[in-house]
């Protein structure tokens, strides 16, 4: 199994690991393009984004990876004959869960130990890529703006001879409010050698510039210009075209560049923090003034300073407020009002800025609780998803990279939306952290211990005969026999005894009809019901008469046999055989009403299948008996229609 498995979880891991890359590439793409970097500097980037991004192709390539391996085994029937000698599905998966387990120990130290480290050297290097000016290649017909603080305008560029033709440069480097702009006849840009200037060498130009205003003669105010006609003319731009790496302690103090102690410390500290912030808010609002009373004042005791609380103040009567403050005079009560607004104002701020800064805190400790959580959802995530697609894999037992690969992807989109969907519930607060983070687990761990328990029980999770019969059972559909002669028939019909279960068959049919010979009352339908037992036991009873008269050699029985219909077993015969648990659903008067009809539709079809049922026995004895005859039947169909 180790060497039918490893293989296959390399070549995914390398092609998921490769689409996830090929996805952080086209994300990233502008400002990796057009800067001028050296390759081992862009190779550099790739590999410690491709360590980055091991943990979101670690779990699909380990599913798809166990979809086609015992995808392979159950296509070639080999899990078949694994079975057959004798060895089960938990046998054959054990070597492969010790491995996964292996991997799921390997995946938390990864998470804990390397990944900070790439983290913070990838976007140490992503964010210094974009620092970094971009090559200068000015287009034909078009504004070029790469260069800060100039718009250049070139109608023609010669590559060839590294000329610029009919320039228009509008400076806007300058603090003025008034851009300076150069016309040229023609051009030519190059490098300083520390690639730390750009030098523009122009011909046969102007330069305009508007200077601000002065002070005329005559006390009025004039505009200033400046107008300047050259015949060649170099300009020193200020153009950084080095690669410059910053620092990797600014990316390590962030939640990405942290194991798991480090996100401990910083969660304490933090919250500490936060505390504090709190409770300096409180003691503040309690230390307020209530209608001019403080409620607290400094008492020296023995040559010592103490705070004590101010007592209540006792009011003998109700003071109207509202009353005190109409009779000032309007300039007293605008002055009153004006105050409690200024105060409150002060006041709601104050507490809007504390809240801000004790919101950002709380952010910063649920964005390193995340990062610690993620550390073991991985490891989670391996396991599950190895169970899912193992399992899953000898159940549909489709190798190759055809139906696994669609299956895989169906499911990891599931479990991308869900856990992407709970990261951002806990990131932004509504939920608590533990909860969004693995909110995919709790999801997914269900569905894996399912599939694990139906593929070692060799359920037909996928057969669609079975999914249609589930269909009958709740929709009431029509289910038909089908009967072939056998070859080889090992116990002969007797024709007497043929006739004897027939008869009882028939029997069991008419009790029944007689049991129930009207229809069910609304009360008598959600109290009573139709028996289940009886029509489980009819149904077994015409299953046995069936299977036996399939050993028949005579054509005419077997097409006569198949006539029997299916009796169903439908929820609706019975709702409930509890009288007491009846009433109340009988009591949802508005909701039952459409159960009791459904219901009694149900019912109707169930006499009507079981009358088929004793006009086939009849016809199936008179056959035994040589007195079968087409007019009859054509007569007991006329009856039964009537």
């Amino acid at each position: 199994m180790l060497s039918r498995f490893l293989p296959r979880f390399l070549m995914t891991f390398c092609i998921c690991l490769f689409i996830v890359m090929m996805q952080f590439l086209w994300r990233y793409i502008d400002e990796l393009v057009g800067k001028g970097l050296s390759i081992d500097v862009v190779a550099e980037l790739f590999f410690y984004a491709a360590l980055s991004m091991v943990p979101l192709a670690l779990p699909l390539s380990i599913l798809l990876a166990a979809l086609m391996t015992f995808g392979d085994l159950g296509e070639h029937v080999e899990l078949t004959a694994l079975k057959s000698s004798g060895i089960s599905l938990t046998t054959i998966m054990k070597p492969l869960a010790i491995l996964m387990a292996l991997v799921a120990v390997g995946a938390f130290f990864f998470q804990n130990n390397v990944l900070p480290k790439s983290q913070v050297k990838m976007w140490t290097l992503l964010f210094s890529m974009r620092q970094t000016s971009p090559t200068l290649d000015i287009p034909e017909g078009a504004v070029y703006s790469q260069i800060p603080g100039y718009n250049i305008y070139v109608k023609r560029n010669d590559k060839e001879h590294d000329m610029l033709y009919n320039l228009l440069i509008y400076d806007v480097s300058a603090t003025t409010m008034y851009p300076r702009i150069v016309v040229a006849d023609s051009g030519r840009l190059s490098m300083t050698d520390d690639k730390c200037h750009l030098v523009l060498t122009l011909y046969k130009g102007a330069w305009y510039e508007q200077m601000g205003s002065g002070s005329g003669v005559s006390g009025m105010s004039n505009d200033l210009y400046r107008r300047e006609t050259f015949h060649d003319k170099e300009l020193l731009i200020p153009y950084d075209a080095n690669f410059t790496r910053m620092d990797d302690e600014t990316m390590k103090s962030q939640y990405v560049g942290k194991d798991i102690e480090g996100l401990r410390q910083t969660i304490d500290s933090v919250r500490l923090k936060v505390d504090s912030a709190a409770n300096f808010v409180v003691a503040k609002l309690r230390n307020q003034p209530v209608c001019g009373v403080p409620s607290q004042r400094t008492e020296y005791k023995d040559g010592k300073k103490t705070t004590v609380p101010v007592p209540e103040v006792k009011v003998d009567k109700s003071v109207d407020i509202n009353k005190i403050v109409k009779e000032l005079p309007p300039g007293e009560q605008e002055m009153i009002l004006n105050q409690a607004m200024m105060r409150t104002t002060s006041a709601q701020q104050d507490l809007q800025f504390q809240g801000y800064t004790i919101n950002d805190d709380n952010y910063v400790i649920r964005r390193h609780q995340i990062e610690m959580m993620k550390k073991f959802t991985l490891s989670l995530a391996c396991l599950i998803f190895f169970f899912i697609g193992a399992p899953l894999g000898a159940i549909i037992r489709k190798g190759g990279l055809g139906m696994p690969i669609v299956v895989s992807v169906i499911l990891f989109i599931f479990y991308y939306v869900i856990d992407n969907t709970g990261y951002k519930l806990a990131r932004d607060g509504r939920w608590e952290v533990w909860q969004g983070m693995w909110l995919s687990s709790a999801v997914l761990m269900p569905l894996g211990i399912f599939l694990t328990q139906k593929a070692v029980n060799d359920s037909a999770v996928f057969n669609p005969d079975a999914w249609l019969n589930l269909l009958r059972r709740f929709t009431g559909l029509h289910q038909t026999r089908k009967l072939e002669a056998k070859e080889v028939i090992i116990n002969e019909v007797q024709p007497t005894e043929a006739i004897n279960r027939i008869q009882a068959l028939k029997e069991a049919c008419q009790q029944f009809l007689d049991a129930y010979p009207g229809r069910q009352g609304y009360m008598d339908y959600w109290q009573r019901g139709y028996d289940k037992k009886s029509i489980k036991s009819l149904s077994l009873q015409v299953d046995e008469v069936v299977d036996y008269l399939s050993n028949s050699r005579d054509q005419m029985v077997l097409n006569k046999a198949m006539d029997y219909p299916v009796i169903r077993q439908l929820l609706t015969y019975q709702p409930t055989d509890n009288k007491k648990l009846g009433t109340a659903l009988a009591a949802l008067f508005p909701l039952g009403l459409p159960a009791w009809l459904v219901g009694l539709r149900h019912q109707k079809n169930l006499k009507r299948d079981i009358s088929l049922t004793i006009k086939t026995c009849d016809q199936m004895v008179a056959i035994f008996n040589g007195e079968y005859s087409r007019e009859m039947e054509y007569s007991d169909n006329t009856n039964i229609s009537q």
